[in-house]
């Protein structure tokens, strides 16, 4: 068995919150991995050092100052700070990035419609089980930040979401796995307004009705085209919900359930 959770949203920039959150994670029992992203702390940054940050669709625009920003911050500032949070609970965490051992090797994104810039596409058929296993087995907790390679010598911006997914479906045909996704909502909203409106459950035909009544606030479609397309793919369960109930989560007592018809 083995738990994929990836931590976003508002938490990781709260101090408090993420120390509450990582406390609930270095207890989970068993193999475990942590994908983590950081951009509201990028953004921060990277205004601080006069890098403007640039959006279509809500997708980041990474330039080439832009690539800068991102690798220290989730590579370094975020990444490192989570593995010396864990490692005094007494979780043995080792922080990486795809490109690290070719991890999670990508394509630089095509330019179509949008030039995303340095943004990574992840090549879910090369992703090396065997040395994930590797890992996992002689009882290393990975925190992995976005980051992946063009296998030319530069760093790509990968979506964090988009990495979980393809981790869990990858270690999905070797194990059980659970993936969750974890942030400041309690789940999947029928409001975006209203953190009462939780649905919780949700299957592809539901999920369409949804979609095609404009019920889905659209920011959260991304994330939920990954949990149905890891679901489909062998991951025996996966949860979106509240980090600071990540043992509801894991339970499947909170939160919204993604499930088969």
């Amino acid at each position: 068995m083995v738990t994929v959770i990836k931590i976003g949203g508002n938490i990781i920039d709260k101090d408090s919150q993420l120390q509450s959150f990582l406390e609930s994670f270095a207890a989970v029992a068993g193999k475990k991995i942590l994908i983590h992203g950081g951009g509201k702390i990028a953004t921060r940054i990277g205004d601080q050092l006069g890098i403007e940050s640039k959006y279509v669709e809500g997708r980041r625009i990474t330039d080439a100052a832009t690539l800068d920003v991102v690798t220290m911050v989730y590579g370094g500032l975020v990444n490192k700070k989570i593995v010396a949070s864990l490692q005094t609970m007494g979780c043995n965490a080792i922080g990486i990035t795809g490109a690290d051992a070719n991890l999670v090797p990508a394509n630089k994104r095509p330019v179509k419609e949008v030039d995303f810039g340095f943004v990574g596409d992840v090549k879910s058929e090369q992703l090396p089980v065997s040395t994930w296993q590797q890992l996992l087995e002689i009882g290393l907790t990975p925190v992995v930040a976005p980051l992946t390679h063009d296998g030319k010598g530069s760093i790509l911006n990968t979506n964090a979401d988009t990495m979980a997914q393809e981790i869990a479906k990858a270690l999905g045909k070797v194990y059980s796995v659970s993936l969750i996704y974890s942030f400041e909502k309690p789940g999947v909203l029928l409001d975006v307004n209203d953190d009462n409106s939780v649905i919780n459950k949700l299957n592809p035909t539901s999920y369409q009705e949804l979609k095609s009544e404009q019920k889905i606030f659209a920011g959260m479609i991304p994330k939920l085209d990954n949990a149905f397309s890891a679901l489909n793919a062998g991951v025996t369960k996966v949860i979106i919900g509240d980090a600071a109930k990540l043992d509801q989560l894991i339970a499947g007592s909170s939160g919204t359930t993604i499930i088969h018809e």
